[in-house]
């Protein structure tokens, strides 16, 4: 593989990297800035937290030569342990034993939160004693060069949205080109989210377009659709949350979305749904690996349909999921599962917003269970 040629969207590499973490260290403020939206730093006990994090993060900085190093000492070591420590319950996942320790994976989720939904699954893959994934960033997160720096020192890959459409072309079937080439060649995993931006109405359909550029940056060489498909070896990944702490957020944006026809964002909105997913309560996470694809494939709708049967089934459902689809639909089918679940006080969550923010919202939480239910059928 000729990293060279895909430098500007590829993780950090050589000397890239300690120029990078000199640049971080010279920010320290916006570091701790960082670290204070993980938690509250009211008290003085608080605030002595933050501080050891941050000497710890200071320290482990000086050693760091390559984005693995960051994502195990850094990332994996420091700051998601301390987001799971504050804002979930419980954390756990599932089917890892179908994911060899020492081969590549495409690894393929549905999409909730912008930063967590890749790192919670690198510290899952951490855990079960797997290797770390690079994972695909928008380049509309990339606001500034400290952003940029952190997500490339994270193993963030560049994902170039704001091009003309000709262009945005081409640069998709380079950038499928280098996961192609990450797995196949360098035998490193890479994440991606099965579609563009998050499912802010919980519906997880993954864009057939994305596995269809894979194949097309391989067309020229002769390679099959299947043995495209086959040899990254697609493991879909299904991420729960029992509560989305940017669930109105998400949900204003869609109901006014769809009342004006668009809805743009101000600069730092996303960076503001950053901290609140990473610092908001997220109750109970589960991750479920799925099965590799592997076989005959006929084309790219097929294989996303597989994605989706996955991920609709291996999908955890909570009883905030299963208490709002019985809501919505005045169904007493699951009420057994959330028996002890406190009904009224997730309803409370929506008191004073309006009537159609609320529905959307409480909408989003029940169609994981509509779509359980569909691939059940199939």
């Amino acid at each position: 593989m000729n990293i060279e040629q895909y430098k500007d969207i590829a993780p950090y590499r050589g000397e890239d990297v300690r120029n990078a973490i000199d640049r971080v260290l010279k920010n320290k403020d916006a570091l701790l800035r960082i670290l204070s939206s993980l938690g509250p730093v009211e008290t003085e006990a608080e605030r002595q937290k933050i501080e050891t994090y941050a000497k710890s993060i200071f320290s482990k900085l000086e050693k760091v030569t390559s984005y693995n190093e960051f994502q195990e000492h850094i990332t994996a070591g420091i700051f998601l342990p301390a987001i799971i420590e504050k804002s979930i319950n419980t954390f756990s996942f599932d089917g890892l034993e179908q994911i060899e320790k020492d081969k590549a994976y495409l690894f393929m989720s549905n999409h909730r939160d912008i930063v967590l939904d890749c790192a919670l699954i690198d510290i899952a893959l951490q855990r079960g004693g797997k290797m770390f994934c690079e994972m695909a960033v928008g380049d509309n997160l990339l606001t500034d060069q400290f952003v940029t720096d952190l997500f490339k020192l994270n193993g963030g890959v560049t994902v170039k949205r704001t091009l003309p459409m000709r262009e945005k072309y081409l640069e998709s079937i380079r950038l499928s080109a280098y996961f192609v080439e990450l797995i196949t060649e360098e035998n490193k995993s890479i994440w991606v989210a099965q579609k563009s931006g998050r499912a802010k109405d919980g519906i997880d359909v993954t864009t057939p377009a994305i596995i269809k550029m894979l194949h097309l940056s391989q067309k020229k060489k002769g390679v099959t659709f299947s043995e495209v498909v086959n040899s990254c070896r697609i493991v879909p990944v299904a991420i729960s949350y029992e509560y989305d702490p940017c669930d109105l957020i998400k949900a204003g944006e869609e109901v006014a979305r769809k009342a004006k026809g668009e809805h743009s964002k101000k600069r730092y909105e996303d960076l503001i749904s950053i901290s609140r997913g990473m610092k908001g309560y997220k109750g109970n996470v589960h991750i479920a690996f799925g099965t590799p694809l592997e076989g005959v494939w006929e084309n790219s709708d097929q294989v996303a349909q597989e994605i989706d049967r996955q991920i609709h089934t291996l999908y955890k459902l909570w009883p905030t999921n299963l208490f709002a689809y019985d809501y919505l639909h005045n169904s007493t089918q699951f009420q057994e599962s959330y028996r002890d679940f406190d009904s009224e006080a997730f309803l409370y969550r929506f008191k004073g917003t309006r009537e159609e923010v609320r529905q959307f919202a409480l909408n989003a939480y029940a169609n994981p269970v509509v779509s359980y239910l569909a691939a059940q059928k199939k």
